[in-house]
């Protein structure tokens, strides 16, 4: 087993900037690496189809005269803080499936776990805690959407062993982590429709195209580890792959869009976020693992973007 370096005990791949290292106090270290705080882009990219979802389900009550502004703005604050935490949850739990296969792989080497800078034990309660949280929030919810995310734990508790036997991982990860594509129209609908479902697809494809970016960090020692992936499945043929992944993202969104009658402000923000798509494919080398991890936290901006489009619809919603 790995030794953390006693005088800086953070992950490689983490900002020595963020608020983890300015704030908490060193014990807590640990745990917020397991949780993934120190790098807040998996929670924003579990968080955006949530509320997509969710703003697309507002645009179309708002059109029938019945959004409840309060309850929708609630929501957001709940699928945020949601996201934190079943996120963390997620992480630690992968964690302590890829104990052994961390420690070999050069990016997660020192993570918490394999680096021995916490146990197992207090890994496992740390990530109940914060399952815990997710059930509080899921709690606030009405009755299907309760349903509903309690039936996403399946794909959750599959995801970390999918490596293991299959080259399609990331299409595992697409399932759970645009789960909040059906739950957003679920928490403000009560039931499920087409332009959810939609979301849903669009949000997996998206994630697929994403984290085949990330991956392409690990290649050579996933591939020395026997950890398999759809970085070493596409290979060069990558930008092509990403362009048939993003494309269709932008497809099922824009006929979800149009399905659920968004005005015409969530066209431009689709628009602008298949721009941004469109800049990652034609810049990326797959060989410069710094440039990668760059081009996928820019997705971030994506989410956003696409939230920002259906948000400035609603008020024309509103007003039909």
């Amino acid at each position: 087993m790995s030794t953390a370096n006693p005088d800086i005990d953070r992950v490689v791949d983490a900002p020595s900037d963020n608020f983890v290292y300015r704030v908490l106090p060193r014990w807590l270290w640990p745990h917020a690496q397991l949780a993934r705080w120190d790098r807040p882009i998996g929670w924003q990219l579990l968080m955006w189809p949530c509320f997509w979802s969710s703003a697309l389900a507002a645009n179309a009550l708002a059109a029938e005269g019945r959004l409840n502004v309060g309850l929708f703005v609630f929501h957001l604050v709940l699928f945020f803080v949601g996201s934190v935490a079943m996120r963390g949850a997620g992480c630690t739990y992968n964690d302590l499936v890829d104990h052994e296969i961390d420690d070999k792989v050069a990016r997660t080497r020192s993570r918490p776990l394999p680096s021995g800078r916490i146990s197992r034990k207090n890994a496992k309660i740390f990530m109940v805690l914060q399952a815990l949280v997710g059930l509080v929030v899921l709690l606030c919810f009405n009755t299907f959407s309760i349903v509903l995310g309690i039936l996403s734990l399946a794909i959750v508790a599959i995801y970390p062993f999918a490596k293991r036997f299959t080259d399609w991982p990331q299409f595992f990860l697409g399932l759970a982590f645009s789960w909040g594509g059906l739950m957003g129209w679920a928490g403000l609908h009560g039931n499920l429709s087409l332009a959810a479902i939609l979301v849903y697809a669009g949000a997996v494809a998206w994630t697929i195209g994403y984290d085949t970016i990330y991956a392409h960090q690990d290649k050579e020692d996933d591939a020395l580890v026997g950890v398999r992936s759809t970085a070493r499945l596409f290979g060069d043929d990558t930008k092509i792959w990403l362009v048939g992944l993003y494309g269709l993202t932008l497809l099922l969104l824009l006929i979800a869009f149009i399905v659920a009658g968004a005005a015409w402000p969530a066209l431009l923000g689709l628009l602008a976020a298949g721009a941004l798509l469109g800049w990652q494919i034609k810049v990326l080398n797959i060989d410069d693992g710094a440039q990668c991890l760059k081009l996928f936290k820019s997705n971030n901006r994506v989410g956003l973007i696409i939230f920002s489009g259906l948000i400035l619809a609603l008020p024309f919603a509103l007003g039909s």
